[in-house]
């Protein structure tokens, strides 16, 4: 039996279904990342929380890109809440933060107060 690393509650100020990702986004994770939030990404607005993703590769960006494509097609609104660090980092060197992330600012302000 597979354990989901996932898990959500609803976000009412923005409509926003926020779904938790406690596991590594790499190559091998991300098909499960997909297979679980393609469906509900179609259906409603998805934030994905990145707080407890400390890795992530190529594969893990791609299946983002994929999260985000299939909500701008369905109508509905997909983004990143509180990258780690590094994931962070990772989308500015790839210039996807200011597509992909929530309010940026506001990620590192509490990550800094959090420190």
């Amino acid at each position: 039996m597979t354990v989901s690393p996932f898990s959500n509650i609803a976000l009412t100020s923005s409509n926003a279904a926020v779904v938790f990702m406690n596991s590594e986004l790499v190559r091998g994770a991300e098909t499960q990342l997909v297979e679980e939030l393609l469906p509900r990404v179609r259906q409603e607005s998805v934030a994905l929380d990145l707080a407890g993703v400390e890795r992530i590769d190529a594969a893990g960006i791609a299946s983002l890109i994929t999260l985000y494509c299939t909500a701008v097609e369905s109508g509905t609104e997909f983004s990143v809440v509180s990258p780690s660090a590094h994931v962070l980092e990772l989308l500015q060197i790839v210039g996807l933060e200011s597509i992909l992330v929530a309010s940026p600012r506001n990620s590192q302000t509490s990550r800094r107060s959090a420190a």
